[in-house]
């Protein structure tokens, strides 16, 4: 009497080419820092830390661009995303890089001071050269 062999799938290719996926999404995937939307070189400064939650507004700055909570846009739509907001008392976290114009920063504080958001502040790098 002949055997008969059980026919079945051999999940070793399976589970191999599972893992290659798993393996190719996690080297591939984009971890978001801070929801930095631009690259800012942010001037020194030997002011104390602030601790920052996750419900305040960002507002990045740089020679060319504007970015508001880790999103590009005009400054036009920034104008939108400021009427937008309910309470004025929320705090607005501005990053602003060290070579950005003047005038570009005045339009940035006039726009938040048109829709009175006045709870604002200043994000700049640690001095490493202090002196004690």
């Amino acid at each position: 009497m002949k055997r008969r062999e059980q026919l079945g799938i051999d999940l070793t290719p399976v589970i191999d080419v599972v893992f290659i996926l798993l393996i190719f999404f996690i080297v591939t995937s984009v971890f978001k820092k801070d929801e930095l939307a631009l690259m800012l070189d942010l001037p020194e400064a030997d002011a104390k830390a602030v601790e920052i939650d996750e419900d305040q507004v960002f507002i990045e700055l740089n020679k060319t661009k504007l970015a508001i909570k880790g999103i590009e846009v005009s400054f036009e739509s920034l104008e939108d995303n400021l009427k937008e907001i309910k309470n004025k008392k929320k705090p607005i976290i501005v990053k602003i890089d060290k070579k950005v114009e003047y005038e570009r920063v005045v339009k940035v504080l006039d726009l938040l001071q048109k829709y009175n958001l006045n709870n604002l502040a200043l994000v700049t790098k640690e001095n490493k050269s202090k002196e004690d």
